[in-house]
């Protein structure tokens, strides 16, 4: 910690009205000796403790200033004070004490991370939601695996592709835990995800030119839906997430190209066909930043909440297909037209070698086909042989 401290007494909206500086500094407080309050350049603003414990020394973050009040700081500082608190006890090897999940949490493993606007705002609403409510006053050490498991199988009654979710950022911070020493076992691993629905459901050929003609008719009939139809065109084009399209800024579109500054897995570069090009160009310049804006506030990007494709799919009658289907389109459009699997990981933005090989099987699939047709070329030419060598 670096900066002189100043003693005031400590409120929440005094802590609220902390800036930052270009150094972190402390404000400590004048009611509980040792407690004060952190504030990095960055703005986050989190409790800290120093003072004695079982005669050493003892510096510790109590929490993050987003997550507690200025009361419940003070609570956790009295308890270290009177030796009631799970910090307070020492390992048999002397060793400082295992921070808190919260701790760990808020102070090193999510300042280390590099997220994307989008992704980082899934991430706090998992941690704030989910993760600090049934780990935050844990210990790092005494979170075991069968309290993960029980806290996984409650929320995977209710939203299991979120508790999958949930639970790979889990995994991500207890790895990080144990590589720096808080815990010796990772305690989740073992806890298998919910399964996933098979990812079999592409479009055909015939499919996609009659969800093209449906999109025209309801766009005739609707005018209003245009913008909701060029995303869904968009998507199919482009193969891009439906987050990516949603919220498109006009400064991103680049001539042929989408430079998306906020893609999932970071910036990306997204090439487009003249199709994609033509949709992009025929969108209104209305003074707003994004290229499909929401028709009641054009400083916000269109709903994500795309209630036109429930409809569009219903009467294209393919209302088993998922609008990240038409992801998967592209890709198996891609594949079976001879396009090599890493051009196609470039295209969709995959890091992972993993998510395009699951379309290595639609190549298959091509490539029986031709060696049938090959192989019925070969044996006809052979009884053609038989048959002149009878006569």
């Amino acid at each position: 910690m670096t900066g002189k401290a100043r003693k005031v007494r400590l409120t929440d909206a005094s802590v609220a009205r902390l800036k930052p500086g270009g150094t972190e500094y402390i404000v400590k407080d004048i009611r509980v000796a040792g407690l004060g309050v952190r504030v990095r350049p960055s703005g986050h603003r989190s409790f800290v403790w120093h003072g004695t414990v079982n005669g050493r020394a003892m510096r510790t973050t109590v929490g993050s200033a987003a997550l507690m009040t200025v009361e419940e700081a003070r609570s956790e500082c009295r308890a270290l004070l009177n030796g009631s608190h799970p910090l307070c006890t020492e390992d048999p090897a002397g060793r400082a004490a295992v921070p808190l999940f919260r701790d760990f949490v808020m102070e090193d493993w999510l300042s280390a991370q590099r997220f994307s606007t989008g992704w980082g705002k899934r991430v706090r609403h998992m941690l704030d939601r989910r993760l600090l409510p049934a780990f935050g006053a844990l210990r790092l050490d005494r979170i075991r695996r069968p309290t993960i498991e029980r806290w996984f199988d409650a929320m995977s009654c209710r939203t299991p592709g979120a508790a999958n979710m949930t639970l790979a950022v889990l995994r991500k911070i207890m790895t990080a835990a144990k590589a720096v020493g808080h815990v010796n076992n990772d305690p989740v691993a073992g806890v298998r995800p919910n399964p996933r629905r098979k990812m079999t459901r592409f479009l055909s050929a015939e499919e996609i030119a009659r969800l093209h003609r449906t999109l025209d008719r309801l766009v005739e009939k609707r005018p209003s839906c245009l913008p909701q139809a060029d995303i869904i065109r968009l998507l199919l084009l482009t193969g891009c997430r439906k987050s990516e399209i949603v919220t498109l800024r006009w400064p991103e579109v680049d001539g042929d190209v989408l430079r998306l500054a906020e893609a999932k897995t970071g910036p990306r570069t997204v090439w487009l066909s003249e199709a994609a090009q033509a949709i992009i160009a025929r969108q209104p310049r209305n003074g707003s930043a994004y290229v499909f804006p929401s028709p009641k506030d054009l400083e916000r990007p269109q709903s994500s909440n795309l209630g036109f494709w429930r409809r569009a799919r219903r009467e294209a009658g393919i209302e088993n297909v998922r609008l990240h289907d038409l992801r998967h389109t592209v890709a198996s459009q891609a594949v079976a037209n001879g396009v090599p699997l890493p051009t196609v990981a470039k295209m969709l933005g995959h890091t992972q070698p993993t998510m395009t090989l699951r379309y290595a099987h639609v190549g298959d699939r091509e490539v029986e086909a031709a060696a049938e047709r090959v192989g019925a070329g070969i044996a006809a030419a052979m009884a053609r042989g038989c048959a002149t060598a009878r006569t």
